[in-house]
Order: C-alpha cells, then sequence, then structure tokens
C-alpha cells in the first residue's frame, strides 16, 4: 500500500480542465487570446472570459461555464417537494426570497391550493422579496461601480443592503438563504415590530437612492464610461430571450409582476421603468443601469404599500397561523408544469413533471435569468474595447450560482 501510486502527472490535464475555442497557432497578426476569470474580481463570480482581441479592440469573447455548479437540477429529482427549498436558495443566492416565491407558487398551483393562500401570507412574501429585490439590485449597482472606478457606490450600497440583510435575519433566522418561503405559507410570521422598524428603513432610503442617482448615475465620468456601451437593440433581446432589467433597458415595458400578474401584486400600484436612451444609445450600459436604480424606487412603493396592508386590513391575530396550509406531503396529479415569476435579474422559472404517485418530482428544471442573459455577452462586447468589455459584464448583473446552477 505504502507504493500505490494516487496521483498520475499527464502534461493534458491543463488543456482537459481548461479548453480553449482559439489557438495561439490560428492567431493572425496583432491577435491575442486574453482569459478573464475565474477568479477576476469583474466577472462577479467564478466565470471565465475566453477573449480574442486585436489589440484594445475585442473581437469575440466566448464565456466558460461550469465552476460553481451547484447540480441543482439533479438534487431536486431525490428529494420530496418541500425539501428542495433550501437548494433553490443556492442558485441566486443574491434574491433567495425571489426564487422561494416563484418556486412556492409552482408547487401551489399544481396541488391547486393557491387561490386559497390567506392574503397576509401573500402580502408578507410579496414584502420580504421586494426587499430581496432591493437587496441583489443594491450589490449589483455597487459592484457595478466599483468595476470602472466609483468605489464609494460600493461602500454606500453595502451600508444600505445590511440594513435589508438584517431585517430578513430577523424574519427567517438567516442573512442569506432562508428557507423562508414554504409552500402553502411562510416558516412563520413576521417578528413583533418588524413592520414598524421596515417603514422606518424605507424613510431612511428614499434619500439616500436619490443621493446614489446624483453622485454616481448621473456623474460625468460615469456616463462617458457607459453610455452609447454595450447597446442592446430590443428585437435582438427579445430573441436572445434576455429578460429582467436587461430588456427593459432596451425600451420594452414587461415585467412579469404585470404581465402574469401573480400574487398579490394586481393589488398594489407601481410603475414599470424602461430605459429612453437619455444619457447615450438606447439599451446600452447606462440606460441598464438607470433602469436598476428606479426599479428600487418602485420596489420602496411595493414595500410601503405592503406594510400599509399588513398593519391594517391585514394585521396579525393571535390565532393566525402561516403553516395552516402548508402540506406534510406534497404529491400533485401527474402533470407538466411550468412556473414563472420576475426576479431581480429576470425571469426564473421552474419546470415541473410530476408521475402522480410520489412527493418526489421526476423532473425539476430551473430557468435561470442570468444563464439567459449571459448568453448575450459576445454580441454586445464584440468590437468595442477590452475595458468597455468590463462595463458590459457588470451591466448584464450575473450570479454564477444561477448560471451553472
Amino acid at each position: 500500500m505504502a507504493n500505490q501510486v494516487q496521483y498520475i502527472f499527464d502534461q493534458e490535464n491543463l488543456r482537459k480542465s481548461a479548453p480553449q475555442k482559439f489557438k495561439s497557432e490560428d492567431l493572425k497578426r496583432e491577435e491575442m487570446i486574453i482569459n478573464i476569470g475565474p477568479q477576476h474580481p469583474s466577472t462577479h463570480g467564478v466565470l471565465r472570459l475566453e477573449v480574442l482581441a486585436k489589440g484594445e479592440e475585442v473581437i469575440e469573447v466566448v464565456p466558460h461555464l461550469g465552476y460553481l455548479h451547484r447540480c441543482f437540477e439533479k438534487h431536486a429529482e431525490k428529494l420530496p417537494y418541500n425539501q428542495i427549498i433550501p437548494f433553490v436558495d443556492r442558485m441566486d443566492y443574491l434574491a433567495a426570497m425571489n426564487t422561494e416565491h416563484a418556486y412556492a407558487m409552482g408547487v401551489e398551483r399544481m396541488l391547486g391550493i393557491d387561490k386559497i393562500i390567506p392574503k397576509r401570507v401573500e402580502y408578507i412574501r410579496v414584502l420580504v422579496a421586494e426587499l430581496n429585490r432591493l437587496a441583489s439590485h443594491f450589490i449589483a449597482l455597487g459592484s457595478y461601480g466599483m468595476d470602472i472606478g466609483a468605489v464609494t457606490a460600493f461602500f454606500w450600497m453595502t451600508r444600505d443592503r445590511e440594513h435589508i440583510v438584517r431585517l430578513l435575519e430577523w424574519a427567517s433566522g438567516a442573512r442569506m438563504l432562508y428557507n423562508y418561503i414554504w409552500v402553502g405559507g411562510l416558516f412563520y410570521d413576521l417578528p413583533v415590530g418588524f413592520e414598524e422598524r421596515c417603514l422606518e428603513f424605507t424613510t431612511y432610503l428614499k434619500p439616500k437612492i436619490k443621493e446614489l442617482e446624483r453622485v454616481v448615475i448621473d456623474n460625468k465620468i460615469f456616463i462617458d464610461r457607459t453610455a452609447n456601451v454595450g447597446v442592446l437593440p430590443v428585437d435582438l433581446a427579445i430573441n436572445y430571450g434576455i429578460t429582467g432589467p436587461m430588456l427593459r433597458g432596451s425600451g420594452l415595458k414587461y415585467d412579469l409582476r404585470k404581465i402574469d400578474g401573480y400574487s398579490v401584486y394586481p393589488e398594489i400600484d407601481f410603475d414599470i421603468p424602461v430605459g429612453k436612451g437619455e444619457a447615450g444609445t438606447l439599451g446600452d450600459c447606462w440606460d441598464r443601469t438607470w433602469v436598476r436604480v428606479q426599479e428600487c424606487y418602485e420596489s420602496v412603493r411595493i414595500i410601503e404599500q405592503c406594510l400599509e396592508k399588513l398593519t391594517g386590513e391585514h394585521k396579525r391575530t393571535r390565532d393566525f397561523d402561516p403553516r395552516a396550509l402548508a402540506p406534510k406531503k406534497i404529491r400533485p396529479k401527474a402533470q407538466d408544469f411550468y412556473i414563472r415569476a420576475e426576479n431581480p435579474k429576470g425571469e426564473t422559472g421552474f419546470f415541473f413533471r410530476a408521475d402522480g404517485r410520489s412527493d418526489v418530482p421526476f423532473r425539476c428544471k430551473a430557468r435561470g435569468a442570468s444563464f439567459v442573459n449571459l448568453s448575450i455577452i459576445n454580441e454586445l462586447a464584440k468590437g468595442g474595447l477590452i475595458s468597455d468589455l468590463i462595463a458590459v459584464i457588470g451591466s448584464i448583473d450575473i450570479v454564477l450560482g444561477e448560471v451553472d446552477r
């Protein structure tokens, strides 16, 4: 046993583990291959971009995935429906509440209980989902500012996100991966005093978003770095299946909270911001960033309306049980079913195949918005500069847990 060989070095190991589309022997004069990532901070996670460049000009970009494989869909085929929620959290870990909301709605509709979920549960779900939308956008805006030199924005956004993270931790017991929205209800009701503390936060936050807009979004240097860069025409966005702020940044007013009208969103008054090309060309990096900032204002409006309902018409009572409809055994009828919801990054969907006999899904396929939105990076970056490629990546707002699933 002492002489047993545990590892044999193979010179091909590196090539096999990190394959390249382009080969050095095929390069033309002045062309070069640049690998950005998978550890580079401006790739927003473990993403590797293989860039074919001619001097500073980008000829082609090839994203390489799979460095953060979550194996979500294989896990889902081995677990009961209600035990999958913690794995749902780990895809878009910056917006776990939103993804939980989509998943729980899908299973509830398969069971036929979606119409009888108590209104207090629905308003709490929307409340925590919009808080999480704000937290996700704060990371997107803060890290994007840092990518192109505005470090102050990252400090501000991290400071304000911390208030949200603490609120959600107070409600669920976890900072990021919540397991709070359950099939048929919630893990627990909101803590006593949560609504009042949340209202204090929205009052504090509104001038802070205005300050961010004035100091960063309207800043001439920021505009010069993002306007007319990474322009995404709306027809190209539709053909690629792009959703979320990226699609709305190209001028199309498409938001599943309005289109599908799920949960209690039809009862809430809010607008859908779209890009207008005010700083440059419609659908550029600046438009996408501006849309995210405006969505922060709208999320605050939604949160305030939810709080009004939760302290008024649907206020807490001693006999309210948020788990009353949560089934112990989930066994939907045999069917194929797809549910979708508007996450901070775009359309997140779950396709279920139930066999009618088991409480474990035969198939649970996730549609991650980050994965689809990343597919267009070559179209946005080619012909631009390498420095513009960093601006393009940040404007897409990807999270690799969702890309690699």
